[in-house]
């Protein structure tokens, strides 16, 4: 998000520092890992596929700037018990938005693509605009492609409003702005003062016994629940020669960033392995690799996009929940609107800070 809003900013004539903690990219966030899902079907809450449906023209904009492919479209299963949120939330907004999809029962969903083994209680939404991003491909485009002077290894100790302006404290000195615009992920409990908490995430690359079923002209990303809040997510071999599978709030740990474990351990690869080898038999090879990030997750894990409620010319943006990455050259957009204009054309009512007023 960070990177995208000092692309925005700088395409607008500002003049633009960008502070990293880390590098760029970099391993210590939520934003690694080679691919990240990007689908139109958007089971979590509609008002979500306008702001998708940007995204995807603004992927599409600096993949012809940069000269190269960040983008890869598979299609894209959302499957589970009909009556349960990741089918029916998918099914509600193709319908509703009008997007192209189709309804398949789990025997239609393995002959068209065999790697998968849906239970037989499963039904699966199939949007053919699903697909993957590369993270740190799209982070460095943003990034270089801005022109700003961004650097890294410098961590941000504090900031305090400057009169109509702002100013930032950093391990290497002070910088005085009109705007500042906060994109710490899992630290901006302690920077911005949002409700956000960090959880450690694991993900698993596992090497498939038949490798062809699991290339990405043969295998659409995926989520698919399996219980009534167990979710999962996966997709084709891409670069490294493995599965790639997660699982949404792996082991529920949670806690300050800077403290969680961040090497993959045993119980991690079982988890995963036990639900390939349920679902994805040919997937459950031995693991090529495993990877830790973080999610920040808001209270009702929706984002967390507005001005700071205490500092007018401050914008957060923060609770991505471990489903923001797909949204970065739209935030990006956004959070340049919100730093210059105070506002935006687009419809965030649903992701502001008041909807929490009260709580």
């Amino acid at each position: 998000m960070g990177s995208a809003a000092v692309y925005h900013l700088a395409r607008r004539g500002k003049r633009v520092l960008g502070l990293e903690r880390f590098e760029v990219p970099n391993e210590l966030g939520s934003s690694h890992g080679l691919t990240r899902i990007i689908r139109l079907a958007y089971y979590e809450h509609v008002a979500y596929v306008p702001l998708l449906r940007r995204a995807y023209e603004l992927w599409g904009s600096l993949e012809a700037e940069a000269g190269e492919r960040l983008l890869h479209v598979t299609g894209s299963i959302d499957a589970g018990p009909p009556d349960r949120l990741v089918f029916a939330g998918s099914l509600r907004s193709c319908e509703q938005h009008g997007l192209p999809h189709e309804v398949l029962e789990p025997g239609e969903v393995a002959r068209r693509f065999p790697a998968y083994r849906l239970h037989p209680s499963h039904r699966a939404v199939l949007q053919p605009d699903g697909g993957f991003l590369l993270p740190e491909r799209c982070i460095a485009a943003h990034a270089r492609l801005s022109g700003a002077e961004v650097r890294t290894g410098e961590r941000v100790l504090g900031w305090e409003p400057d009169r109509e302006g702002v100013r930032v404290r950093t391990e290497h000195g002070a910088y005085e702005a009109e705007r500042l615009v906060l994109t710490a992920g899992a630290w901006m409990g302690d920077l911005a003062g949002l409700p956000v908490v960090a959880e450690r995430q694991v993900l698993a690359w596992l090497a498939p016994s038949r490798p062809e079923l699991f290339a990405p002209e043969r295998f659409p990303v995926f989520n698919l629940q399996v219980a009534e809040d167990d979710r999962y997510y996966g997709f084709p071999t891409f670069e490294v020669p493995g599965f790639k599978l997660g699982r949404y709030h792996h082991l529920r740990e949670e806690g300050p960033p800077d403290e969680l474990d961040r090497e993959p351990r045993p119980e991690d690869e079982r988890v995963l392995r036990e639900f390939a080898a349920r679902y994805f038999p040919d997937g459950a090879g031995p693991a090529v690799t495993l990877k830790t990030c973080l999610f920040e997750n808001s209270p009702d894990e929706h984002f967390l996009l507005d001005l700071h409620p205490d500092a007018p010319q401050v914008v957060v943006a923060g609770g991505f929940s471990g489903h923001g990455f797909k949204f970065c050259s739209v935030v990006g957009e956004i959070l340049a609107d919100l730093a210059v204009d105070g506002d935006t054309r687009h419809e965030i009512g649903f992701l502001r800070l008041g909807r929490f007023d009260g709580a």
